[in-house]
């Protein structure tokens, strides 16, 4: 019952954090659907994850060479996504204020990737089955 807790709470948070990345292109007043790529960068993160998680081995290391350097692709990926929209803020494509709800929908959103990959990533008892 907790795991189905978890899964309505996340699926919240992220329809919350898409619903401030389409107030900023949306609403009247900024009205440019610019900041919509962002979007390439929430499918994109997860993955550096999953191709460590597939091809390192499976032991209990603190360190392994190639979680670190998903680690580090990942952080690229965020920052980037944070990075987007000021860049267009700063050439005008977008006003700041568009630019001010889509970093907030882009902290809702990754933090909504990372809350999902700690309820249901780090064991391995939890199986996609039961539902």
């Amino acid at each position: 019952m907790a795991g189905i807790k978890a899964l309505v709470g996340l699926s919240f948070s992220g329809a919350i954090g898409l619903t401030f990345l389409m107030l900023g292109c949306a609403l009247e007043e900024y009205g440019v659907y610019w900041p919509l790529f962002v979007l390439m960068f929430y499918a994109v993160s997860p993955i550096p994850h999953f191709i460590a998680k597939r091809v390192s081995d499976d032991t209990d290391a603190a360190s392994n060479a190639c979680r670190e350097l998903a680690y580090f692709f990942t952080t690229g990926i965020v920052v980037s996504a944070f990075g987007l929209p000021i860049i267009l803020a700063r050439v005008e494509l977008i006003k700041w204020g568009a630019c001010g709800l889509v970093m907030a929908g882009n902290t809702v959103i990754f933090l909504t990737i990372l809350g999902f990959f700690l309820v249901f990533g780090g064991s391995d008892d939890f199986s996609w089955e039961q539902w």
